[in-house]
């Protein structure tokens, strides 16, 4: 273990790195059962895609224990499936099976980028004071998410924004106390205080019919033949989805810039200038879990958000992420188990992890109006857009145009007025798909 993941290198152990690992896929079970019911809305056979879901978590994360040496969990990410389920699929009326080529050729593009190190480039390129500022962002993402999976905070269709939800509803009571455990526990200091929290408010959430006991705890996988290797690549090259593409790719790759530079700064991975070591080996594993997952029916495999619960629980090395994907492995026969978990359980985890990260919004200049309006509209869109890749790319926009207006030119990366282009027409054709 010390030679493979070295662990005295990064100031960690096989405990820490094991408990950390089991808080992750705690976290990130929830999508087990989100997935597949998204792509199911596209047509797609449920039991099929909740095998090729497993599948993606347990081989991307082993992938990223072993070759990238993070404790990132990697699965399919939220944002790409709603587009291929319920964007194209329901909506626009194009088959998942394109969907899905959509997806594998952005893969395959996200994977030559990183070969010949641009996306290395780009993030190297993007400003301090947003890589300071997305952290923030992202913990605002996923604090939100963990009020609304607790019941707290609702959708308002009538003026489309949030509301309050109802606090003495039984999911929302689990919820809160989760998140009272979890605070208690780690004021003490208490070894795996959030995988406590989200075990105690599974087991509290029985009697209150949050949680739903299974019948069976143990299920054979279904089989992955209905969706496994149809993908039609070919159709997917019609002009007509180039648009689809590169919403695709831009939402994909900053998301993936964004959680990688987030968990990589809470488990104390970068540097004094904000950028990790390697970085291109996790952009490599996640370019082809994308590239490979739409094989199994599974699109946009992706670093996930949900890996800062690992790096809250002192997650350092890939070992967290080998821990992590052996959960989800033993899930191709314990589905049941892991569906038992309410996402009211793990919401605690996700609200006190997003406050703990917005201690970056401290080292950033605000004084400054050129640093800190970027970073103020970046966290802006990541709520209004509900999409942390949309928050940075809109965040980079800004920077370039504030930047400009203000006369402070020269203090523009040449990269990023290349980059300018694309991000232009992202949000171009963001506002019309």
């Amino acid at each position: 273990m010390q030679r493979v993941f070295k662990l005295n290198e990064r100031n960690t152990n096989v405990k820490t790195e094991t408990l950390a690992g089991i808080t992750g896929f705690l976290a990130a079970a929830y999508l087990l059962v989100v997935i597949p019911g998204l792509l199911a809305a596209g047509g797609m056979d449920k039991g099929a895609v909740t095998t090729g879901t497993i599948l993606v978590f347990v081989f991307s994360s082993l992938l990223m224990a072993f070759y990238g040496n993070l404790p990132f969990i990697v699965g399919p990410g939220i944002g790409g499936s709603v587009l291929v389920g319920i964007t194209l699929a329901s909506n626009d009326g194009i088959g998942w099976q394109i969907g899905l080529g959509i997806a594998c050729w952005s893969g395959v593009l996200f994977f030559v980028l990183t070969v010949f190190g641009l996306r290395e480039v780009v993030t190297r390129s993007v400003p301090q004071s947003i890589k300071l500022g997305l952290t923030a962002s992202i913990g605002l993402f996923v604090a939100v998410l963990g009020f609304r999976n607790a019941g707290l905070v609702l959708a308002n269709a009538k003026n489309n924004s949030f509301m309050l939800g109802d606090f003495t509803s039984p999911g929302a009571l689990i919820a809160l106390l989760g998140l009272m455990i979890a605070i208690g526990l780690q004021a003490r200091r208490f070894p795996g205080a959030i995988l406590w929290a989200i075990l105690i408010a599974t087991l509290v959430g029985i009697p209150f019919g949050v949680t739903k006991v299974p019948e069976n705890i143990f299920a054979m996988p279904h089989s992955l033949e209905p969706v496994l290797g149809h993908v039609d690549l070919i159709g997917a090259l019609n002009i007509a989805f180039l648009p689809y593409l590169f919403v695709f790719f831009a939402s994909e790759f900053f998301s993936t810039m964004g959680t990688t530079l987030a968990v990589g700064g809470k488990a104390g991975l970068l540097d004094e200038h904000g950028n990790m070591k390697h970085i291109n080996r996790p952009f490599i594993v996640d370019s082809i879990a994308a590239a490979l997952g739409p094989v199994v029916g599974i699109p946009a495999a992706t670093a996930l958000i949900e890996s800062s619960a690992s790096a809250e629980a002192g997650g350092k090395t890939g070992l967290t992420a080998l821990a992590a994907a052996v959960m989800f492995l033993l899930m191709l026969l314990f589905t049941p188990i892991a569906l038992m978990i309410p996402k009211e359980a793990t919401a605690p985890a996700l609200i006190l992890i997003g406050l703990s990260m917005f201690s970056g919004l401290r080292k950033v200049d605000l004084d400054n109006f050129t640093e800190g309006l970027p970073v103020l509209m970046m966290v802006m869109i990541t709520l209004i857009a509900n999409s942390f890749g949309t928050g940075i790319a809109g965040g980079l926009l800004f920077y370039i145009v504030i930047k400009l207006v203000a006369g402070k030119w020269r203090e523009i990366p040449f990269s990023l007025y290349i980059l300018a282009v694309p991000l232009a027409y992202y949000f171009t054709t963001l506002v019309k798909h």
